[in-house]
Order: C-alpha cells, then structure tokens, then sequence
C-alpha cells in the first residue's frame, strides 16, 4: 500500500492525521509517543528530523500549481514549514541504501514539545538501542535554497562538512535540533528545504530546491556509513545564540547581510527586521520596507511570533561584552 502518492498527500493533512498516516507506513519499524513523536530504527549513523505541524490555523483545502510544476501555494498557507521536511525524509528513507534514523515531532512550533518528549524518553533509557552511536543529526525545516543553520552547536569540522556539500552558514533562534542534539552529544544542523514567507499566507514552496537538499542530504546519509566518516560531537558554543538578550552575536560571521550597510542604526525595527531572517530573505523584506513602509516589519513580527519584541524576548538592555 502506497501511503503518500502525491506531495499534495503531505500538505492537506492535519497534524493528527498525518502522524497517524506515518505511524501506519513504519510500523514494526520504530516506535511512537502519542501526539508527540514518531522513531523510525535506522541502520545508518545519522538521524534525518523534521515536525508535523504548521502555523496556519486552516488546513489546506485548496493547492495552487505554477504553469511549470515547480511553485506551490494555497489560500489557507502551503504549510511547507515543515510538511517540506517530512515529505524530504519519507523520500529519502525511500531513496537511501542503508536507511537512516528519522525522528517526526509534534509541535514544534509551539515550543518544540514533541522533541521535549523525545529528549526525556531518551533520558530515562526509554528508546532503542543504537541512538548513542548517531554521527551526526539532520533536520530539514530551514527556508530558502541553501542556508545551514547551527544554533548552538560549535563544531567548526562538521561545519565545514556541511559547507562542502554547498550549504552557506546562516543562523537561527530555535528548532528541534536546538534540544535534541544537546541531549544525543551529537552535532546538528538544519538544512533550508525550498519553502518561503513562512508563518504567512503568502508561503509558497520551490519543488527544485525542496529536491536539490534531498539530494544532497543523501549523500550524507552515504557518507555516513562509511568506515572513515568521523562521529562529530555536539560541541556547545561559547555565544548564546539569545544575542537579543547578552547583547553579544558574531554577525558577521554567522549572519553577514545582517550587518550590511543598507540597514543603519537608526531603523527603528532592527531588532524585528533580525529575528525575521529566519523565517524571511533579506531581500523579501526589503521589499516590504520599500512597499509597505518599516511599519509593516513590526507588523509582520507581531504576526509570526505572537508579541511585540520586548513581549517574547524580554527587554534586557544590551550589554557590552
């Protein structure tokens, strides 16, 4: 039986159907926490992660197609933040010679509760054997074509690992991996999986960058089984990845454009305009600011996350390191 025959099967779902529907496809295979996380045994060392759920209140009713097959839309929101991930770890379990672990997590967008979970059943010895050999952790839930984000894992070799299979480093506030790859010890990254303007209606999915990272996270899985891929250790960084609370953050290593010369001290929403990086392009809201005003970037961050600035991230003064 053939449980997903079109992406579309991925997007209409709502998150209780859709870890149903997986629970189905791999059992015998793994094991489930109800409404919380679904593990699937692999036989290669590296663990591909993603979550179930998305922002957007309506499910998906209706798909809109580009002329060409490649962009995908809907009035009710795409959803591909993450359902782009799922679909990205079904294809490739499907693809890979030796299968890897995958991990599905329920609400992640609401603070990661699923991965909560799976980091205590793993604490309390809950889970198969075989978890504390994993080489390294893979989530796909990033947008754009080509961004690696590290949170607060520091391994500079598996950071360059990950470089060389054409991915630019880039930074983010939280996902899954930012408490899995802690509680494994194991070094995390994640990958951009073609979806843009997350957390908006406006979210469209690139079904060519979407399969260009299932491409190159198979051969990782590849790389992964051979005798000389290295275990890259869960290295903690010596920054808090909570830059708008220390006051400290090494833009222009980790986030370049961030620093550029186009936004001067004086944008009243800076701060806004930085955290909407990792939903957003620069150049997306430029063109916003350009349009709409710099209004709109208080707008649209009150939008994605629930509050004003100083209502989710607290309002520390900066202070100087």
């Amino acid at each position: 039986m053939k449980y997903f025959e079109r992406f579309e099967d991925y997007l209409i779902p709502t998150q209780d159907k859709l870890f149903v529907k997986l629970c189905d496809m791999y059992k015998g295979k793994g094991g489930a926490m109800k409404n919380e996380f679904i593990l699937v045994r692999g036989e290669a060392p590296v663990m591909l992660v993603a979550h179930l759920d998305t922002v957007h209140k309506e499910p998906v009713k209706n798909v809109c197609i580009s002329q060409d097959g490649n962009i995908w839309m809907s009035p009710q929101g795409i959803g591909g933040d993450d359902r782009c991930g799922v679909y990205a770890l079904n294809t490739i379990y499907e693809r890979a010679k030796v299968k890897p672990w995958l991990l599905f997590t329920c609400n992640e967008e609401i603070g990661g509760i699923g991965a909560k979970s799976f980091c205590t059943a793993h604490g309390k010895g809950e889970l198969p054997d075989g978890l504390d050999e994993l080489k390294c952790l893979i989530e796909i839930d990033r947008k754009g074509k080509n961004d690696a984000v590290y949170y607060e894992c520091d391994n500079e070799e598996f950071e360059d690992y990950i470089t060389g299979k054409g991915f630019i480093t880039d930074w983010g506030t939280f996902t899954d991996i930012s408490l899995i790859a802690p509680e494994l010890g194991v070094a995390a990254v994640n990958l951009s999986s073609g979806y843009y303007n997350a957390h908006t209606q406006y979210e469209y999915i690139n079904r060519k960058e979407l399969d260009a990272t299932i491409d190159r996270v198979l051969e990782i899985v590849d790389d992964a089984v051979k005798p000389d891929f290295p275990c890259y250790e869960y290295i903690e960084a010596d920054y808090s990845a909570s830059w708008y609370g220390t006051g400290y953050y090494d833009w222009g290593k980790y986030y370049p454009s961030a620093v550029s010369k186009k936004h001067d001290s004086g944008f009243e929403y800076q701060r806004e305009y930085d955290a909407l990086l990792e939903f957003h392009t620069s150049k997306e809201l430029d063109k916003i600011r350009e349009e709409l005003g710099d209004a709109w970037i208080e707008y649209l961050f009150e939008s994605e996350f629930g509050g004003s600035f100083d209502e989710v991230f607290g309002d520390e003064e900066e202070e100087e390191i």
